[in-house]
């Protein structure tokens, strides 16, 4: 009769532990990686601090600039109430016209006396006009250019301004000297337009503004040439004058 042998439960090696998939002995990464739980990243919080500082600061530079705007219009309207500014207004008084001709060369040789009444109507405000340049023009050609010095406009003040036009010896394009010539020739008057420009800055009280740009235009004025040596007057009861700011940025003026 032969004896049954029965398998021991004790492991056979020492300490070792049966791998989960049944292999034996069980290796290390096999032990811990069983039981380690799966890695779950964490979101991140930092962002959504910097997205917050970054629309507090937006709102609070927003809120400023507006209430900068309201300080300005508020600002602007006790100016207004106060002052009650208007433009200074101008206007041709007298023109005449002492020689106009154009030689075969399209050389161009001119002689206007001008002056021009300019009016400011404030009872607050002075104004201080820098050197005015004086053109005058017929169909868009410069024929004539000149200057008036830099005065102080006093308040609710009228004062002539007078200077002599010329243009000696300048040299014309074929186009604009042949126009020129059939303007000259005609029984015609001609139709010109004269242009100011200058900068102007106003004084309040002890205020100064900063000096800008401003230009004048005047039509409607007829004018002949003479044909002899004594000067021809022109007709300005028509005319009409606009002043315009002219903003300069760069190298574009507005």
């Amino acid at each position: 009769m032969t004896d049954r042998v029965y398998p021991s439960s004790k492991p056979a090696t020492n300490g070792a532990a049966p791998a989960p998939n049944g292999t034996f002995p069980a290796t290390k990464s096999q032990l811990y990686g069983a039981t380690r739980p799966a890695y779950r990243p964490q979101p991140h919080h930092r962002r959504r601090h910097g997205r917050s500082c970054w629309c507090s600061c937006c709102l609070w530079l927003t809120l400023t600039f507006l209430f900068l705007i309201l300080l300005v219009a508020i600002a602007g309207a006790i100016f207004y109430v106060v002052y009650r500014p208007h433009r200074p207004s101008f206007s041709v008084t007298s023109l005449k016209v002492s020689y106009l001709n154009v030689t075969s060369s399209s050389t161009l040789n001119s002689r206007f006396d001008l002056s021009i009444g300019a009016k400011n109507p404030n009872k607050k405000l002075v104004y201080t006009y820098d050197p005015i340049a004086i053109s005058i023009l017929s169909n868009d050609i410069d024929i004539g250019e000149g200057t008036v010095p830099s005065f102080v406009h006093g308040k609710k003040n009228t004062t002539l301004l007078k200077s002599a036009i010329t243009s000696s010896g300048r040299q014309l394009d074929s186009d604009s000297a042949s126009t020129l010539k059939t303007d000259v020739k005609s029984k015609n008057s001609l139709s010109l337009k004269i242009e100011l420009d200058t900068k102007v800055k106003a004084k309040m009280g002890g205020f100064n503004s900063p000096k800008i740009g401003i230009r004048v235009a005047c039509d409607g004025i007829k004018a002949t040439v003479p044909t002899g040596k004594t000067a021809v007057t022109g007709s300005t009861s028509n005319s009409k004058c606009e002043v315009d700011i002219r903003i300069k940025i760069w190298k574009w003026t507005f």
